[in-house]
């Protein structure tokens, strides 16, 4: 067992350029599991062992990075007879990436604390490219401590590593940035149709926004990247995911007794996008729905 290296348990679109990026920079071994072979092969010439097995790559790691879709692959992984909590051990250190519920951050914080394994949620905003630049942005929900721990580790993945507060803020910051994002990702999506449905052009229309106050990353990303030349590739963000973690913040939203209706309003326009056949596609695809 080799005590300083680096497991890595998930390598789909987000994973596997982070996997990538500390395999080339963190100088520690690495060893990576995932239930695709390809990412595997992809990952192997920069030293990137495959792990047997799940419990393997728990087993022969000191720390332990989880880039999962979402809350039921998350419980599966960590909480199955054969799972990481089973074959954890003490003075392990588990960095969740994924996007999950904040309650499920705090299940799994005090479960894995009675092994006496540190865990911090620390999900990741941005693009793929970010992800293969290393360019994400970061919440983390850690103790004070664990955040100085981990903190230079998760700086070879991403640019700005912001501590939100205990075990759990993390997923709450995370929610609400993508609440936003997908927001105004559809005010960009409407403010588009609207235009060129009027006369105008739309690259002219997005270009002029993106000068005066309604700039915004989504605008000039996902509008003027994907929305506008109507390019919506099915290796991105795509409508699932995002109505997933959509569906998050509004749990949220009513523990915490707010009555979301942008959001709720959104929600049904993901829903019907998924019901047109739209997906497994990037999620600024939701322009085709909005003008029908």
């Amino acid at each position: 067992m080799t005590k300083a290296s680096i497991g890595f348990i998930g390598l789909g679109v987000m994973g596997e350029p982070m996997c990538r990026n500390l395999a080339t920079r963190v100088g520690r071994p690495m060893i990576g599991f995932d239930l695709k072979p390809e990412p595997l092969a992809r990952l192997a010439p920069l030293g990137v062992k495959t792990a047997a097995s799940l419990a393997a790559a728990v087993q022969e790691a000191e720390t332990v990075i989880l880039s999962l879709p979402g809350e039921p692959e998350l419980r599966k992984v960590c909480l199955e007879p054969d799972g990481v909590l089973a074959h954890c051990r003490g003075g392990q250190t588990i960095i969740d990436t994924s996007t999950a519920p904040p309650a499920l951050a705090r299940d799994l914080a005090e479960r894995f604390a009675a092994k006496g394994v540190a865990f911090a949620d620390a999900p990741i905003a941005r693009t793929r490219q970010a992800a293969a630049e290393g360019t994400l942005s970061i919440m983390v929900g850690a103790s004070d401590e664990l955040f100085a721990r981990i903190r230079p580790l998760l700086a070879l993945m991403g640019r700005e590593i912001t501590h939100c507060g205990p075990v759990g803020t993390g997923q709450v910051v995370k929610l609400l940035n993508n609440m936003v994002l997908f927001e105004t990702v559809n005010a960009v999506c409407e403010a588009l149709a609207i235009g060129t449905r009027a006369g105008l052009d739309g690259k002219l229309l997005l270009e002029t926004l993106a000068r005066g106050s309604a700039d915004s990353f989504a605008l000039r990303n996902h509008g003027l990247k994907s929305a506008l030349p109507e390019i919506y590739p099915t290796d991105a963000f795509s409508v699932r995911y995002a109505l997933k973690d959509l569906t998050y913040a509004l749990d949220l939203a009513r523990e915490t007794g707010i009555k979301a209706e942008g959001a709720e309003l959104l929600r049904s326009l993901f829903e019907r996008a998924i019901a047109a056949g739209h997906g497994d596609a990037y999620h600024p695809v939701i322009r085709k729905v909005i003008e029908g």
